[in-house]
């Protein structure tokens, strides 16, 4: 579910935007257990004011993540809100051997897909623009850095792409996507496992992009990294045996969730991260 003035603003999100990110939100869900997402339902309530250039662009959107994800859309629902617009996808799927977030155990790697941190960053910049921007038809801007910078970061949060997982899924012993950031999405994977965590924070993949527009911005980019959530970015377990294509930023241990920072100094870590309800 993506709801306005909670989980994204109009005044820098467009309509395309949100169908295709609707899609590729859900789309991750099943990834992360493995699996091959087939089916849609859409649920749509919105305001008596929205226009049909709203309504067309969103469905263009919608078509666009339909095509990436080859999903067929099979139902859902409209209605009208009284504030806000309100979105809701449910995606079927199936997996011949589906991974859960309880399968960890002590001495398994814990791996991520790809760099973390940009979408939180692309969101801050994104705030500073107070704008949409329309990458997918080639809007540009140069404020407050150069476009080659900002655009991996803003396209992110905008039109984040879920990471298929068909390379290593057989080999995964646990594994979620990063929704609400990597420590609290860890956290889930360590309550349902029974089991601790140790993370290097010096391992984590980090884009040279997000590094530069953080120091632009006054933001620690590790700590972007370590809580920013809404990467999309599988984190997994392996055992040890076991190669796979990512990034080992840590080990599964039998207690406590231990964070090495970068000076070698050590501490525990949390729940840090976006949650529900707050």
């Amino acid at each position: 579910m993506m709801v306005e003035g909670v989980h994204f603003d109009v005044s820098f999100v467009t309509p395309f935007q949100l169908g295709f990110k609707i899609l590729s939100v859900n789309v991750s869900d099943i990834y992360a257990m493995g699996g091959i997402p087939r089916h849609v339902l859409l649920d749509i309530a919105l305001t008596k004011d929205a226009d049909e250039g709203f309504i067309g662009a969103f469905f263009d959107g919608v078509r666009s993540g339909l095509e990436r994800y080859r999903l067929v859309l099979v139902g859902g629902d409209l209605s009208a809100s009284r504030s806000g617009v309100v979105l809701s996808a449910t995606l079927g799927g199936y997996a011949k051997k589906p991974v859960f977030r309880s399968g960890a155990r002590p001495g398994d790697r814990i791996y991520v897909t790809g760099n973390l941190g940009d979408s939180a960053c692309g969101l801050e910049l994104l705030k500073r623009i107070k704008r949409p921007l329309m990458i997918e038809s080639g809007d540009i801007t140069h404020k407050p850095l150069k476009w080659a910078t900002m655009e991996p970061l803003v396209r992110r949060h905008l039109l984040p792409e879920a990471r298929d997982p068909s390379s290593f899924a057989g080999r995964a012993t646990s594994m979620i996507d990063i929704s609400d950031g990597l420590f609290i999405d860890l956290s889930r994977i360590c309550d349902e496992s029974g089991v601790g965590a140790r993370i290097y924070m010096e391992q984590l993949p980090l884009s040279p992009q997000m590094k530069k527009a953080a120091s632009v911005l006054g933001l620690e980019p590790y700590s972007l990294a370590a809580s920013g959530g809404e990467d999309y970015e599988l984190l997994f377990t392996a055992p040890p045996r076991k190669r796979v294509e990512a990034f080992c930023i840590g080990e599964i241990t039998v207690s406590g969730r231990v964070v090495v920072e970068r000076d070698r100094s050590e501490r525990t870590f949390g729940r840090e991260g976006y949650i529900h309800w707050h």
